[in-house]
């Protein structure tokens, strides 16, 4: 794995990129967006035999750079005030451009999960100039329960950088006993990180505040999973609907639940399943771009 720092407005940002297997004409360059409380080791915690999402998008031809978002791993930090997930993509816009140009990547998917779907999002509302062909977002929808999990964490009355203990993290991540095994729980911890806590205050009100606005600028393919048992998450058919309702001016999105899965969905046994679904969804948009430009 090659790991470079890429600096953009002065903000370093770890990168991770991991070449395919094997060449495959015309794949795009996967780039993955880590969640809150995360670092982008996330992609490589194996949910099953199957392997990590790095491992199975490898084995497939496809190349993938993960992303430390500021904040995380290797990346530098962003000042409380300056934190939103709107300047996150500012950021991440010029990296990941940065990085596209290098590799010589003709296609582009990004890939986040929770708030770094939230962030993929935002990234690709702002048109960027390098080649994006579609997005892929896990863990994240059209609304958040009132009084549910994810405004009871952005309640809690600290700020700065917190560390949230290990079976407080368990309790929301993973679903019930059996969608998981032990050893992907263990390896799960590895990817852990603390978080700067004003992502935890301002991840409950992305959706109300911003989903809509940001879907109306967004001109690629949007693919979204929630997980069945997701703790964070509205996951009704209503709350499905209105997420891609909110994308109907555009290419447009779907809105699926990805069953026996927990919030990181990626770490549980059905977690190499929706890998491929979303293998399969960049080969559909790379594709597709190349069959309507003839």
């Amino acid at each position: 794995m090659e790991e470079r720092i890429v600096t953009a407005d002065g903000v370093p940002v770890a990168t991770h990129y991991r070449q395919p297997a094997f060449e495959a004409e015309g794949t795009p360059l996967l780039v993955g967006l880590h969640g809150g409380t995360y670092t982008s080791a996330y992609f490589d915690v194996p949910g099953g035999p199957l392997g990590s999402f790095a491992d199975i998008a490898a084995r497939n031809g496809f190349a993938f750079l993960a992303v430390d978002r500021p904040g995380y791993g290797g990346s530098g930090e962003l000042a409380e005030e300056d934190n939103h997930f709107h300047r996150q993509a500012e950021i991440l816009d010029a990296v990941i451009g940065r990085r596209v140009a290098e590799l010589g990547a003709e296609s582009v998917i990004l890939v986040g999960h929770s708030i770094g779907g939230m962030i993929a999002l935002e990234v690709a509302a702002r048109r960027p100039l390098w080649p994006l062909d579609g997005v892929s977002v896990t863990g994240m929808g059209a609304r958040i329960p009132a009084g549910g999990a994810s405004e009871q964490l952005a309640a809690i009355p600290v700020s700065g950088i917190i560390d949230l203990p290990v079976p407080e993290r368990d309790a929301v991540m993973f679903g019930p006993e059996g969608t998981f095994t032990e050893a992907a729980r263990e390896a799960a911890h590895g990817s852990y990180a603390p978080t700067p806590m004003i992502e935890l205050k301002r991840a409950p009100l992305w959706a109300r505040e911003r989903l809509s606005k940001v879907a109306s600028q967004v001109e690629v393919p949007v693919h979204n999973e929630l997980a069945e048992h997701d703790a964070l998450w509205d996951t009704s058919p209503a709350a499905l609907a209105d997420f891609v309702e909110y994308f109907a001016d555009g290419p447009g999105a779907t809105a699926a639940i990805a069953p026996s899965v927990g919030h990181s969905l990626d770490h549980h046994l059905l977690g190499a399943a929706l890998h491929l679904r979303q293998l399969a969804f960049a080969h559909t948009c790379r594709t597709s771009r190349g069959i309507k430009a003839h």
